[in-house]
């Protein structure tokens, strides 16, 4: 389908392929902009046959966007749960995202970018069906109501199912205005109901990209420079050809990759190639070295991206300071990357798990020499993506179309976890200073948060939108940092832009995991330093924050925070705002053999209106678990310029007997909602550190813990 196709072209389309009523929904894009043919983000097929389809824009990586959506869609239509499937939309403009002209899946945004379109959507298509009824019964639509799915005579007791009335719908003019239901009558909105994709999941019949089976398909691995910026100088592929099962080996702009009839011998034959390498730029390049460089430069002043009052006439009183600093960090999804290419006369097919559909659309038509019209997204299961499957040079698609190209047959390219880990891209490493000065009554009178971390976003198609242009620092880079929800008059946030030769993406909560961890843990050690309770310290600075005090506060109860607790545990709480939400966490926790032993995380969220409570729960939880991993253990170090990690068995996550129990739960809310899949992360860390400097008395300030020695 052209990338200018029009609005009414594609609903024509749609709608003759399926013989019933297809409906899209045009809302305006972020930020105030018209409306326009291309804005277009979700539609519904009902066919003559009743089947009725939500083709979902979003992708599907275990967050539950596909249940939440079509939760929302069923609710308007006057669905049963479970009488509605969902589809993975292709690549096209109308599907494009309310908050940037593309279609694809992060931010946690799904729910939240989606909720009225989808409303709107439901509300609209149940009007054209309810005026199609009308016409076929003799009847005014005022006598008229929906329920499973038919549309009801309510004197005769007459009715006419969805599907029967289709066709007709479908030659209605759509309404300009509908009125979606009042909260009081959803049935299906606010319930914690089951997952649309657990069946598959199940019993092994959901399509992950890795599961891709085409005729003739091939694999193929690629071995990459060993030190990041590395070219391949000269190779000897004549090992590698002798492996059985081995058909090609080709240059490719990442390295060299080998093409085989199975994985297994492919990987035998990457490991029998003879690379030479050459212009590594980073070599050289160590953690240690990075981490001295950091803490030095961020005792100097940085670029102020954010000030109000006066820091320097803020007045005297006790001095504290602090020095937080986290690591590199890999995404580490259950699935490794991959991604299969088939060319045709068609045009390009990829069949891919990704979160990025329009800019992977857009590369693999670049490096194929095809307008993008004839390549095809297929979006697959994703087994985790955490930001990785976002990438803005969409490295790992380019990488599958590269070997493809001129191969002849369909070939599927993997990423082992080692190649995961060692080449892929990371959350920056950082280094936060603060200071505070605090006053009679043990509030802080000023505030300084200097920081040194690398931009996401240099180099990418965002910069322009997200790349400050007063200050020239990425916005990304500070958040969590600028928007302090404690009282203080005097604040000044500045940065110290880091550049690197080292591949940096977004990882689940951005920026926000390493501002959380140094902010939480300073107004902690704030609190202890004016002998005062760390909640009833936090509540007293939160005036104007309903938001975080209600957070907090339910938080705090549920924990049972200040009643005793076992002899060797103490708790720790923490409080933080991303992607629109507020998480509050307590941990509790123990030392067991001189490490830290998680035992219990109590866990609040104002997200708005829960969509399903069930899977807030789940988002939470598995926030938590992905954060607390980071925590405890997670760490990407370099020496001379390579990735000393590889695996799980030196980048582990937490294990199911170390996993705490996770009490969620969501503050009672009618807003609009905001963002579930990240915001449980970055309080995890503050909490967890919190908690051991009550049990100990001494402060964490590195991450993973496994740095810190507590008595």
């Amino acid at each position: 389908m052209s990338a200018v196709t029009t609005r009414r072209d594609f609903l024509i389309a749609a709608g003759a392929a399926t013989g019933g009523l297809v409906l899209g929904i045009t809302l305006p894009v972020r930020g105030g902009a018209a409306p326009s043919s291309t804005d277009v983000n979700a539609y519904v097929r009902i066919g003559s046959d009743g089947k009725v389809t939500f083709v979902v824009p979003k992708s599907e990586m275990g967050q539950g966007t596909y249940t939440g959506l079509a939760q929302i869609l069923a609710d308007e239509l006057d669905l049963d749960w479970g009488a509605i499937s969902v589809e993975s939309a292709p690549v096209n403009p109308v599907y494009n995202s309310s908050f940037a002209p593309m279609q694809f899946t992060g931010g946690s945004s799904s729910i939240p970018g989606s909720f009225e379109l989808l409303r709107k959507t439901g509300a609209t298509a149940r009007q054209l069906l309810v005026s199609a009824a009308a016409a076929e019964l003799g009847v005014p639509e005022a006598e008229l109501s929906t329920a499973h799915g038919v549309v009801t005579h309510r004197a005769s007791g007459r009715h006419v199912g969805y599907g029967a009335l289709a066709a007709r719908a479908a030659t209605l003019p759509v309404p300009a205005n509908v009125t979606p239901k009042a909260p009081a009558d959803w049935k299906l909105i606010g319930r914690p109901l089951p997952r649309v994709d657990t069946q598959g999941k199940t019993d092994g019949s959901a399509g992950f990209g890795i599961d891709v089976r085409l005729p003739g398909l091939h694999y193929a691995v690629i071995t990459r420079a060993p030190s990041f910026g590395g070219k391949v100088a000269s190779f000897d592929a004549a090992a590698a050809k002798a492996v059985p099962g081995v058909v090609a080996v080709k240059e490719v702009p990442s390295g060299v990759a080998v093409i085989a009839t199975n994985t297994w011998a492919a990987i035998r034959g990457r490991a029998a190639l003879k690379v030479e390498w050459q212009g590594a730029a980073a070599a050289g390049l160590s953690s240690k070295t990075i981490a001295a460089d950091y803490a030095e430069r961020a005792k100097q002043p940085g670029v102020v991206v954010h000030e109000r009052g006066n820091v320097e006439g803020a007045g005297a009183g006790h001095r504290l300071e602090g020095d937080f600093a986290t690591p590199f960090l890999a995404h580490a999804p259950m699935e490794p990357l991959n991604a299969a290419v088939a060319f045709s006369d068609a045009g390009l097919d990829v069949y891919v798990g990704t979160q990025f559909q329009t800019v992977d659309r857009n590369a693999a038509a670049e490096l194929a020499g095809l307008p993008p019209e004839k390549v095809r997204i297929h979006t697959r299961f994703l087994g985790g993506g955490f930001g990785r499957r976002a990438n803005p040079f969409s490295d790992f698609v380019r990488e599958a179309v590269a070997v493809g190209r001129g191969f002849g047959k369909p070939v599927l390219t993997v990423w082992t976890r080692e190649d995961d880990v060692k080449g892929g891209y990371y959350r920056p490493q950082a280094h936060n200073r603060l200071t505070a000065t605090l006053g009679a009554d043990g509030r802080p009178l000023a505030w300084t948060h200097t920081q040194v971390i690398q931009s996401i976003i240099r180099n990418t198609p965002f910069e322009a939108m997200m790349r400050d242009p007063k200050t020239g620092i990425d916005v990304i880079q500070h958040e969590g940092a600028s928007e302090l929800p404690y009282k203080v008059a005097n604040l000044r946030v500045a940065v110290h832009d880091s550049t690197l030769p080292v591949p940096v993406l977004w990882w689940r909560s951005v920026g926000h995991t390493n501002t959380a961890f140094a902010v939480e843990s300073f107004i902690d050690e704030c609190a202890h330093a004016a002998h005062q309770d760390p909640v009833a310290y936090r509540i007293a600075l939160l005036e104007g924050q309903p938001r975080h005090l209600a957070a907090l506060k339910l938080a705090a109860d549920k924990a049972g925070w200040g009643t005793p607790l076992p002899k060797g545990r103490a708790r720790g709480v923490a409080v933080h705002a991303s992607f629109g939400s507020v998480v509050a966490e307590v941990a509790e926790v123990s030392l067991v053999g001189g490490r830290p032993r998680v035992h219990r995380v109590v866990a609040a969220i104002d997200c708005g209106l829960a969509v399903n409570p069930g899977q807030v729960a789940y988002q939470v939880e598995s926030a938590v678990c992905y954060g607390l991993s980071a925590t405890l253990y997670g760490e990407i170090t370099l020496a001379d310029g390579r990735v000393e990690q590889s695996n799980f068995n030196d980048y582990p996550p937490v294990r199911m007997a170390e996993m705490p129990a996770v009490e969620v739960h969501i503050v009672p809310s009618t807003a609009a909602p905001t963002g579930v899949g990240e915001p449980g992360t970055p309080p995890i860390a503050p909490a967890v550190a919190n908690a051991l400097y009550a049990l100990t008395k001494v402060r964490a300030r590195r991450l993973p813990l496994a740095h810190t020695t507590f008595a």
